[in-house]
C-alpha cells in the first residue's frame, strides 16, 4: 500500500508535464484562431491526444523516477561489484540490444522508412541494424568504463568514419542515419543505460562515477548513425 501511495504522489512531474505541454498547446490554439481554422472535428481529436499524452508522460516519468533509475542504478552497483567485470561487455552488449528494441520512436522511424520507401527498405531490418549498432557501442562503452578510456578516443575517431563515410554513403540512408541517431537515445535507452552506467562507475573504487559514467549516450548516438550508413553502402551494391 505504501509503495502504490509512493507512486501516486506525482505533483512535481504533473507541474513538469504541464509546463512542457502547455506552450505547444498554447501555441496550436494561437494558430488555429488566427490562422488555421481548422474543422472543430480535427481540434476535438488533437485535444484528446493531448490528453492521452499528459496522462501517459505522468505515468512514464514517474514510473522512470520510481522504477527504472533505482533499479538501473542497483544493477549498475552490482555489476560494478563483481569480481569477473570483464562480464558488463556481453552484458553491456545484451543490455543494448534489448533496450534499442523496446524504444518506441525506434519503431516509428523503422515503420516510417518502410512506408516512404514503397517497403524497399524493410522496417525490421532498420530495427535490427539499430539493434545491433547500440549493442555493439554499447559493450564498447563498458570497455570503456571497464579500462578508464577517455571518452575523446572513443567518438573523436568514431565521427572521422562518419565524416568520411559522407561521400560514399546513400543520400536517402545518410538522412535516415542521422534521424536514426537521436530516436536511438530515446527515453528507454537513456533513463535504464545512464543509470546503469552510472552504477558501475559508482562501484568500481578506482572509476569517477562523473567522468566515466556519462558519455555513454553518445556513444549510443553514434552507433545508428554509422550502423545505418554501413547498411546503405550493402544495399547500393545489392
Amino acid at each position: 500500500m505504501n509503495e502504490l501511495l509512493d507512486f501516486l504522489d506525482c505533483k512535481e512531474i504533473i507541474l513538469e508535464v504541464i509546463m512542457a505541454l502547455g506552450p505547444l498547446v498554447l501555441f496550436f490554439l494561437v494558430f488555429q484562431i488566427f490562422f488555421l481554422k481548422l474543422p472543430i472535428e480535427y481540434v476535438k481529436n488533437l485535444l484528446k491526444g493531448v490528453a492521452l499524452t499528459f496522462i501517459g508522460l505522468v505515468l512514464f516519468l514517474q514510473g522512470v523516477t520510481v522504477g527504472f533509475l533505482p533499479v538501473g542504478s542497483a544493477m549498475g552497483e552490482v555489476l560494478g561489484s563483481m569480481e569477473n567485470r570483464w562480464l558488463i561487455i556481453p552484458i553491456g552488449f545484451l543490455l543494448g540490444f534489448v533496450a534499442t528494441i523496446a524504444e518506441p520512436a525506434v519503431r516509428i522511424l523503422s515503420y516510417e522508412v518502410e512506408r516512404t520507401s514503397g517497403g524497399s527498405i524493410r522496417s525490421q531490418t532498420i530495427l535490427a541494424t539499430l539493434a545491433l549498432g547500440v549493442s555493439v557501442f554499447m559493450a564498447l562503452g563498458m570497455v570503456r568504463i571497464l579500462y578508464g578510456i577517455p571518452i575523446l578516443y572513443l567518438v573523436i575517431p568514431a565521427y572521422l568514419i562518419v565524416l568520411v563515410m559522407l561521400k560514399f554513403s546513400d543520400p536517402t540512408f545518410t538522412s535516415i542515419a542521422f534521424d536514426a541517431g537521436g530516436v536511438a537515445t530515446g527515453p528507454m535507452t537513456v533513463t535504464f543505460v545512464l543509470a546503469i552506467a552510472v552504477g558501475i562507475a559508482t562501484a568500481m573504487p578506482d572509476r569517477d562515477a562523473i567522468a566515466d559514467g556519462f558519455g555513454l549516450i553518445a556513444l549510443v548516438a553514434l552507433a545508428p548513425i554509422l550502423s545505418v550508413m554501413i547498411l546503405g553502402l550493402l544495399y547500393s551494391r545489392k
